[in-house]
């Protein structure tokens, strides 16, 4: 059985941090790339960023380049999202979700790609 579990969101001000946490189990990472999306109130679910399962690679949509950070660590199967310099505009649910299939491309917005997904946690920047 697969399982993601996310952990470390919260209430932070602006230009504060956060780092997020998703324990991946059922299956390798090493194999399996991994994805973050957030879902704002009344908007529609957006792809953040992406790790390839290599480990070598990484993606992020335009509005978190140079302050998020994704990463992971194969041995305790966990992915992270450091979030840094926050904004309100980035306070959403934020989900990990790994990819269906093995050895995949590294940008993969569509979420029918994903099979497995958290349960949410919920980051709030407040102004």
């Amino acid at each position: 059985q697969v399982q993601l579990v996310e952990s470390g969101g919260g209430l932070v001000q602006v230009g504060g941090s956060l780092r997020l946490s998703c324990a991946v189990s059922g299956r390798t990472i090493r194999h399996y790339s991994v994805g973050w999306f957030r879902q704002a109130p009344g908007k529609e679910r957006e792809f953040v960023s992406r790790i390839s399962w290599s480990g070598d690679r990484t993606y992020y949509t335009d509005s978190v380049k140079g302050r998020f950070t994704i990463s992971r660590d194969t041995a305790e199967s966990t992915v992270y999202l450091q979030l840094n310099s926050l904004k309100p505009e980035d306070t959403a649910v934020y989900s990990c979700a790994i990819d269906r299939l093995p050895f995949g491309p590294l940008v993969v917005p569509d979420t029918s790609r994903y099979d497995y997904w958290g349960q949410g946690t919920q980051v709030t920047v407040s102004s």
